[in-house]
């Protein structure tokens, strides 16, 4: 008896596996390989000296990115984040140039003025606005001085 509780667990564990992962797949994929290093509390990267803090960079020209956004959460956490709109990217693409995330100043809040979409900065969820998909997220290792970031996948 005890097998066949745990081969149901089991099943219904895997059976949900899937449905967690569908989450992430996202038609408009970001396809940005990413590997490089900052240090944040260094002078040059003075706007992420603070909790609260955040600083754009640039994306490689011939990827789908439209640049990265790292936020600092606390002295040893970062958020990272593609700033590519994850609902409609090119729905705002006018020659050449097209929408990309945007930080509230002093808020925990990114916007995609283009599309009305609120996403929450912490979790990359959707905050407010019409959107089925979360913001694209980067990997990333902290050891007190750098700061890594890598392509997620």
């Amino acid at each position: 008896m005890k097998k066949i509780v745990i081969a149901v667990v089991l099943l219904l564990v895997s059976a949900g596996l899937p449905s967690c992962h569908s989450a992430w797949e996202n038609p408009n994929r970001l396809t940005a390989i990413v590997d490089f290093t900052l240090y944040p509390n260094s002078i040059r990267e003075y706007e992420l000296n603070n909790p609260g803090g955040f600083k754009y960079y640039t994306s490689d020209p011939e990827s789908n990115s439209r640049g990265i956004i790292v936020f600092r959460v606390s002295m040893d956490d970062f958020r990272v984040w593609d700033r590519l709109p994850p609902n409609n990217p090119n729905g705002c693409c006018e020659d050449g140039e097209c929408t990309r995330l945007v930080m509230l100043d002093g808020s925990y809040f990114m916007v995609d003025s283009c599309n009305n979409i609120t996403y929450n900065i912490l979790d990359g969820t959707v905050f407010e606005g019409e959107g089925k998909y979360r913001l694209y997220p980067y990997n990333f290792t902290f050891d007190g001085t750098a700061l890594r970031i890598t392509t997620f996948y």
